[in-house]
């Protein structure tokens, strides 16, 4: 679990400044740091970028599934769909720019004129070496009649056009008026098409995201001490990614009764002897994204915390060991939420209260999700989070999440699952 609690990082920061613990991009590097974070060494070295010739690859792909799920072109706008398939970093405002990716011919772009410049440092020449085709707009001119020509310059003013999930409302509707004769459809079957389905070089960059927080936090959890507040453990958890060379944070800290709250709480923690620990969180490597969660204790669990930490180890193992080529999202959850279920602590979503797993790549969350009724059939390459749990309002919560690769033959874990309450980070 990971974008979803922003919501308390902004908190976080204020908290820490408070708390007189270094915020600084050079703190990591100063000598106050911890020893156990000090003595972590960089792993950018390890990470390799996604090559120009994947990028283009991901676009012939994507025709073939426009032409399968009878999409004419599909038009992006910012976030992850557009670095995935041009390499394009854009953040989203009221400006358009967009990429629009034809079954047949030629993508082109729409980017407001000022910015032409950082457009066409960032985009690829076509297979023939061409410059990409980006048409401008100046400020009072407008960005959907571009789309309109470059659509009609390829015989696509009547197309079946597909948008991608994160195209917001006022963009569509501008497009729909300056060529009134589309036909608007999902074009996700395309995008999460491709995006499921991770390539070598892909899982690569997830598994060193997975390596890199899980040593963050093993480092983090040696420097812990009572009274120290969830802001704190973050930044420890901040700090210890800088130094292996990534940004990252377990953003999420919940101790005691707040870990029964999946998602945080706004109430004030403190960390004490024998009250539970939950943290969840992860850090990017060349756009790719790690979500790890670790339950621990500081001193002695008791015997109703080891139960239910035992019971969603097994869960997280009975998912793994289901999750296969052929099988069906939902009867990964299932086969999860049956351990915890007959271990007492069922039924349904009232103690398991959220799927099991989430895709995962260069979102936090994506397609495909691990939850009841999802008949989709899972493929190698495929990854997702394995994220079982058990929450107790007024007591504590359980979860463990490792993130999961689906292979040829079932599926494994890209970190080593947590032993045990008392010692986390050791391998079973």
């Amino acid at each position: 679990m990971t974008t979803r609690r922003r919501f308390l990082s902004g908190g976080a920061v204020l908290g820490v400044a408070m708390a007189g613990l270094p915020i600084t991009a050079d703190a990591a590097k100063s000598d106050s740091l911890p020893a156990p974070i000090k003595a972590l060494r960089s792993r950018r070295h390890e990470a390799v970028p996604i090559s120009i010739a994947e990028r283009a690859m991901r676009q012939q792909r994507a025709r073939a599934l426009m032409l399968e799920n009878h999409v004419d072109a599909i038009l992006i706008a910012e976030g992850t769909s557009l670095e995935y398939f041009t390499g394009v970093s854009w953040w989203g405002s009221e400006r358009l720019f967009a990429a629009v990716i034809p079954a047949s011919g030629k993508a082109f772009y729409v980017c407001p004129a000022f910015e032409e410049g950082r457009a066409r440092e960032q985009l690829m020449k076509g297979p023939d070496g061409a410059d990409p085709d980006v048409r401008v707009w100046q400020e009072d001119e407008s960005p959907y009649l571009r789309i309109a020509q470059g659509l009609a310059d390829r015989g696509l003013s009547a197309a079946r056009l597909g948008l991608e999930e994160n195209v917001r409302y006022v963009f569509s509707e501008g497009v729909a008026k300056a060529s009134p004769s589309l036909n608007f459809v999902s074009a996700t079957p395309v995008t999460a098409g491709c995006r499921m389905i991770k390539s070598p070089a892909e899982v690569a960059l997830l598994r060193l995201a997975s390596q890199v927080t899980l040593a963050a936090y093993e480092a983090a959890h040696q420097c812990l001490r009572e009274g120290m507040t969830g802001h704190e453990i973050t930044e420890l958890t901040r700090q210890a990614h800088e130094q292996l060379g990534f940004e990252g944070a377990a953003d999420l800290v919940l101790i005691g009764e707040g870990s029964a709250f999946p998602h945080g709480t706004v109430a004030p923690q403190k960390l004490q002897a024998g009250k539970i620990v939950l943290m969840d969180g992860g850090c990017t490597v060349h756009g790719y994204k790690s979500d790890i969660s670790r339950t621990f204790v500081m001193g002695k669990p008791t015997a109703k915390m080891k139960t239910v930490f035992s019971l969603v180890q097994r869960a997280q193992s009975a998912a793994l060991a289901t999750a296969a080529p052929g099988v069906a999202c939902g009867a990964v959850d299932a086969a999860a939420r049956a351990v915890i279920t007959e271990g007492g602590f069922g039924p349904d979503y009232r103690y398991l209260t959220h799927r099991v797993g989430h895709g995962l790549g260069m979102d936090g969350h994506e397609w495909p999700y691990l939850v009841r009724g999802n008949e989709f059939k899972l493929v190698p390459g495929v990854t997702t989070s394995n994220e079982p749990g058990i929450y107790i309002r007024g007591e504590f919560g359980v979860r463990l999440e490792d993130d999961m690769l689906i292979t040829q033959t079932g599926a494994q874990l890209l970190t080593p699952q947590s032993r045990s309450l008392e010692e986390p980070f050791k391998t079973m």
